[in-house]
């Protein structure tokens, strides 16, 4: 699976961004997919996952409640939805793709492949 992450770019503190995750190959449907990001100087951190069937979601409780994944199995697209932003969720972003059914893994590890990153810069 090849990943490519867009949607990236400068928004002011309280405004919204939408995330695109587009994957190749026919086995998409099959693989739980994850957000990542990473602030400059900091490791990288667990975001959002879902499930291969799109009915189950995770979430890190610093973003909860304002930003939400979703996919499109149809499309190979997996979506991150991003509103409220704050400065602190300035970072570059990645996308990640894992095999099995634990939709919940916020362990970095543990997913098989990666998007090559989109950077996200709030402005306060």
């Amino acid at each position: 699976v090849q990943l490519q992450a867009s949607g990236g770019g400068l928004v002011q503190a309280g405004g919204s961004l939408r995330l695109s995750c587009a994957a190749s190959g026919r086995t998409f449907s099959t693989y739980v997919m994850g957000w990542f990001r990473q602030a400059p100087g900091k490791e990288r951190e667990y975001v959002a996952s879902i499930k291969w069937s799109g009915d189950m979601t995770y979430y890190a409780d610093s973003v909860k409640g304002r930003f939400t994944i979703s996919r499109d199995n149809a499309e190979n697209l997996a979506y991150l939805q991003m509103n409220s932003l704050r400065p602190e969720d300035t970072a570059i972003y990645y996308c990640a793709a894992k095999r099995g059914a634990y939709y919940s893994d916020y362990d970095a590890a543990s997913y098989d492949y990666w998007g090559q990153g989109t950077l996200v810069t709030v402005s306060s």
